[in-house]
């Protein structure tokens, strides 16, 4: 298991590749607070996304759960967050760490109507 520097690294290392990817902040005309750092939104996505936790269950060592959320958002509608998960599955292929001997997909699902189909014959309970 990679130690937490090295991981970090190993982020600094790949965020350089992603960050002409994501689009500039552009100055708010009256100010405000500045904007969270890109890298410590991803970073802040990455962990959610990679733990299965609840936005709102993130660390404070990262930006706020909403900001990072607002972030992944946008880059989402963007088009940019596909490109990004484009961008690490070619690093961890050539690496040689992409293990696709063993895949799964998750889909969604459509739920049952309550009181079952109209076409369906009563039961006798």
């Amino acid at each position: 298991m990679p130690s937490r520097k090295r991981e970090a690294e190993l982020f600094d290392a790949l965020y350089a590749r992603m960050a002409p990817l994501l689009p500039p902040h552009l100055p708010q005309p009256k100010g405000g607070r500045p904007f969270a750092s890109d890298k410590a939104c991803l970073e802040g996505i990455v962990y959610v996304l990679r733990n299965g936790i609840r936005w709102n269950a993130m660390p404070r060592c990262f930006p706020s759960s909403t900001t990072c959320w607002k972030r992944f958002d946008a880059w989402t509608k963007l088009g940019i967050m596909p490109q990004i998960h484009e961008l690490v599955v070619a690093e961890l292929d050539d690496a040689g760490l992409l293990d696709t001997s063993e895949l799964a997909m998750d889909a969604t699902f459509v739920e049952a109507q309550k009181g079952g189909i109209v076409s369906a014959p009563q039961s006798a309970a």
